[in-house]
């Protein structure tokens, strides 16, 4: 039941309002003054606040700024006999939700109070989720306790509440769009809208219009005047996955909205200023892109401000466990499932495969093994059949691995391993670079620097 308060210094008018509002069905308490009207505020809590404005001692327009000074969370409704423009424009200011004149009709009074309600209770609602969505994508929530991770995570409590762009990278599936909400949430502008679009999703002919908006008539089908992302996301964020997709004519337009704020819609001349921050994700090597000419220099430094590199699974095996026990629980949950129990021997295959799609590829595995599964515990045999295959490791020490008595140059032994295990590589993915360095666990660039150093040549293969 909401509880209404009435705050009027006439006590007919009191009485009137108490019966027919209680007819109603509300919980009403009244007051004869502002002074002992807000002492009921301040100890009690109301729905609503029915509130005269001319009144002895405190009117009802001090009423109003001591409810905001003591931040009282209340929907009000101004009532007067003295109605003019600049205190209704006051009254407004001051938070008031509707502005009523005496004589009224009570049919009214309950019209603007249910009016008044329901626009509370979808606020509410509204703060409720925004809440619910912050606490969602705390950085707390991200799981893992590998360094890298938690590189990531203090890097980006450091950056969230700013304006700067932001440009994730990472191979796909890492979570750059998580990433990206979490940095959202966490930022002074978790208040207003979060809006992404995949440029790659996107036909590249109907992209301009997806960002900027078109006007009606501006092409073939245009039948209505449509909004874009850009102003869909004001005063919030906008997340552009695949930034390393889009068209150069648009890398243009993207560039202006960044060093001007402002854009016109396809086909319109009307130029909108703009206030959004971008955050950009990209699988690409941009740097790369932009030595060959297929990204432009100057928005990939706009973009870049605050670069974010978010770290392979097979770099965080640690976390895998952690991550694997979170979607157990969490899928289970959703298909109404019993959460199987992970045998030691599964979860070493699962440890030890390399996820070339990351944590997007291990959370579908989970959810299809929940689905299939029907004993109690997943085990190797459960594992699509890449999981179960024997990993073949060469014998690749040339000394002998005990300790004699008369010691061993470690230095010398390990870095034989070394060049043993990085010929051995190259020899199985027959001089491939980018496949000897996945078999290592290495970057293309890091194998090719140890190669010189070690000034290793293997020629095989087209050395890609």
């Amino acid at each position: 039941m909401h509880r209404i308060l009435v705050i009027d210094d006439e006590s007919s008018i009191r009485e009137m309002l108490k019966d027919f509002l209680s007819s109603k069905g509300f919980d009403v308490e009244t007051a004869a003054d502002g002074e002992s009207g807000l002492n009921l505020l301040k100890s009690e809590k109301f729905n609503l606040l029915l509130l005269d404005l001319m009144m002895p001692g405190i009117n009802g327009l001090d009423v109003l700024r001591e409810v905001n000074s003591e931040k009282i969370d209340i929907s009000s409704i101004m009532i007067t006999a003295h109605a003019s423009v600049p205190t209704a424009v006051e009254a407004m200011k001051l938070g008031a939700f509707d502005y009523i004149t005496k004589p009224f009709v009570l049919e009214d009074v309950y019209m603007a109070i249910k009016r008044a309600l329901d626009i509370s209770r979808l606020q509410e609602e509204n703060n409720r989720l925004k809440k619910e969505l912050k606490r969602k994508f705390s950085t707390h929530k991200i799981i893992g306790n590998s360094a890298p991770l938690q590189e990531v995570i203090k890097f980006i409590e450091k950056i969230a509440d700013t304006d700067s762009t932001v440009l994730i990278t990472g191979e796909s599936g890492t979570g750059k769009e998580l990433v990206a909400k979490t940095i959202h949430y966490n930022s002074s502008r978790s208040r207003y809208a979060f809006i992404p679009l995949n440029c790659a999703a996107i036909p590249k002919d109907i992209l301009e219009s997806e960002l900027f908006g078109h006007e009606k008539g501006a092409f073939t089908g245009a039948i209505n005047t449509r909004i874009g992302r850009f102003e869909l996301a004001s005063n919030g964020t906008l997340f552009l996955d695949e930034i390393g997709e889009l068209a150069p004519s648009l890398q243009v337009k993207l560039l202006r909205v960044l060093q001007e704020k402002e854009f016109e819609r396809v086909g319109g001349i009307k130029t909108i200023k703009v206030d959004v921050r971008i955050i950009a994700a990209t699988n690409r090597d941009l740097d790369k892109a932009v030595k060959e000419s297929m990204f432009r220099e100057d928005l990939f430094y706009r973009l870049n401000v605050i670069p974010v590199h978010l770290p392979p699974l097979r770099k965080m095996r640690e976390d895998i466990p952690l991550l694997i026990e979170h979607f157990v629980t969490e899928i289970a949950k959703r298909k109404k499932k019993e959460p199987p129990k992970i045998s030691r021997e599964a979860m070493e295959c699962l440890v030890e495969y390399k996820w070339p799609g990351n944590v997007r590829e291990l959370e579908n595995l989970i959810e299809r093994l929940i689905i299939l599964k029907e004993g109690d515990a997943i085990t190797p045999s459960d594992l699509p059949e890449r999981f179960s295959e024997k990993r073949k490791m060469p014998r690749v020490f040339t000394k002998a691995q005990s300790l004699s008595s008369d010691g061993v140059d470690l230095n010398v032994m390990l870095d034989e391993i070394e060049n043993n295990m990085i010929i051995q590589a190259l020899e199985i993915s027959k001089g491939i670079k980018s496949k000897a360095a996945s078999l290592l666990g290495l970057n293309r660039t890091t194998l090719i620097e140890k190669m010189k150093k070690k000034s290793i040549e293997f020629q095989a293969g087209n050395a890609e």
